[in-house]
């Protein structure tokens, strides 16, 4: 095994590089994305020598977003590696990205050469991962000079910090609480909404329990699902919109009252409606609402439901999510963007385990996918050997960071990539359409801006790098794919399902929803 301790023991000269890569093993650090050159190529190399993976990225971006969704999944902050200008600038969409949806993230990024007086001990790392995780967290960055990681040093003059222990666990004042329990007890309609906060506190078991023991209706955030299993009886995730609307108390355990839910204003819901707000952020307490209660403390989760399909072709959403969530594993990573694909998504493919959902988030970003489903391979691959990562991108979305699939290929995760392509974003058009249209002008001029060439053939970018294609058409073409991709668990799969290029999702109907059977 590395020795992770070669510091203390050494009395050769050590290079800035190796100090840095240290302080990350101090830290815990067991994942470093990125793409290298000078100065922080050595850092990298360091890195591997300690034990720690490092997954060379194609762009800054799809690096940060991998990052990122290792500290959500594993709750210790996952390193973007990147050099300085146009490298750290790449990377800052992923740290915009993990700040939005708090999850710690650690971006390391080499400057230019400064002359330094002495160099002490090594102290930003423990700060920065300290900042990453406690509180809301989010990501922070470390700017290494140039000169510091090549530099030689003698190993006694380095003093390397502990590890950054685990943020406290905070509890919300007792008179609170019962205010809060007062106030769900005379609920005549009550709702939990469980959001990626809880997911990411671990809460899964006292929130069950919550529901269970009060037979309280709940309904998940998009990343929130799994925290309470999508197909438990008390999952109101199927009538949505009603649920808000007709609830007269709704307690927020780590979600919050942003676009996704509607801001919590009229008509999506009551007027006099009372919130419960519970999360760890002091800040996000009573944002655009007034709450009944608050409750400052540790909590945060996620469930959902599924939807009938109908079996006409070519395709919609519904039938091929409704033949993926035939096959998916119980214990699968579920991995998704796009627009209508992930929306619909949302709402039929289920998740019974807690952060095993990962997808565009509070801050909406396309272009994640492929890095969340690289870090959620790592991450099994490392903790649960045989759990699969599905990860299912609408044909736009996929063409964001397409070429990450060459990353999957070269570290052989075998990922399952489901492009469902509609030949557009939000809508395309069919073949015969799409020459019509290029009949009489150039497309520039004639194509609509949301069409995408129809029929792309995104499956030969897989074979294209040695992993396992499939062009699908119809259900028994896509079963049969997703089938033989699930049983394969030695290669990446790309299936690119093809649907109707107009299709939409459905109009909900809620008017079956009543309190009985909430």
């Amino acid at each position: 095994m590395p020795d992770s301790n070669f510091a203390e023991r050494s009395q050769e000269p050590v290079s800035g590089a190796k100090v840095i890569a240290q302080a990350l093993k101090t830290q815990d650090v067991e994942y470093i994305f990125g793409i290298v050159g000078i100065p922080v190529t050595e850092i990298a190399i360091a890195a591997q020598q300690l034990g720690i993976k490092y997954i060379g990225m194609r762009n800054e971006q799809a690096a940060c977003y991998a990052a990122s969704a290792i500290g959500y999944l594993t709750g210790r902050p996952g390193v973007c590696l990147v050099v300085s200008g146009p490298g750290l600038i790449h990377a800052l969409g992923g740290m915009a990205n993990a700040n939005m949806n708090c999850w710690p993230l650690l971006v390391i990024g080499g400057s230019s050469e400064r002359n330094q007086e002495t160099m002490g001990a090594f102290q930003e790392f423990p700060q920065a991962v300290r900042s990453s995780i406690y509180g809301r967290p989010g990501a922070c960055y470390v700017d290494i000079p140039a000169d510091f990681v090549n530099l030689q040093v003698n190993v006694n003059s380095i003093k390397y910090m502990e590890r950054c222990m685990s943020p406290p666990v905070s509890m919300a004042e007792t008179s609170a609480v019962c205010t809060a329990a007062s106030v769900i007890r005379n609920a005549k309609q009550p709702l939990l909404i469980i959001g990626k906060g809880a997911a990411y506190a671990h809460a899964e078991e006292s929130i069950k329990k919550l529901v269970e023991q009060y037979k309280l209706p709940f309904l998940p955030t998009p990343m929130g699902k799994g925290v309470v299993p999508d197909n438990h009886p008390y999952c109101v995730g199927a009538a949505r919109s009603r649920a808000l609307q007709f609830a007269d108390v709704i307690v927020l355990f780590g979600a919050r009252l942003n676009w996704i839910l509607h801001f919590g204003l009229p008509p999506r819901y009551q007027p006099d409606v009372k919130f419960i707000q519970v999360d760890i952020c002091a800040e996000e307490l009573g944002n655009n609402v007034k709450p009944a209660v608050t409750l400052l403390g540790n909590i945060n989760a996620v469930t959902k439901q599924e939807l009938a399909s109908k079996k006409s072709l070519p395709m919609n959403y519904y039938t091929v999510f409704y033949h993926v969530q035939e096959q998916l594993p119980r214990d699968c990573f579920v991995v998704s963007e796009g627009a209508n694909t992930m929306d619909i998504g949302r709402t039929v493919l289920q998740n019974y385990l807690p952060r095993h959902r990962l997808d565009a988030g509070t801050f909406g970003t396309m272009g994640v996918g492929l890095g969340f489903a690289i870090a959620a391979a790592m991450v099994a691959k490392d903790r649960s050997p045989g759990q699969r990562v599905i990860c299912v991108e609408g044909d736009s979305a996929f063409g964001f960071s397409g070429m990450e699939v060459e990353t999957i290929c070269r570290y052989n995760l075998p990922i399952i990539l489901l492009v469902v392509n509609n030949n557009g974003i939000y809508q395309g058009f069919d073949t015969d359409t799409w020459k019509e249209m290029l009949k009489f002008r150039d497309a520039t001029s004639v194509v609509p801006p949301m069409c995408l060439l129809p029929n792309s053939h995104y499956e030969q970018v897989m074979t294209a790098f040695g992993g396992k294609g499939y062009f699908v058409q119809t259900p028994e073409e896509l079963q049969k794919s997703l089938r033989q991709s699930l049983a394969d668990t030695t290669k990446p799969s790309l299936i690119n399902i093809m649907i109707e290029p107009q299709a939409t999702r459905k109009a909900q109907d809620f008017h079956w929803l009543t309190r009985s059977n909430m």
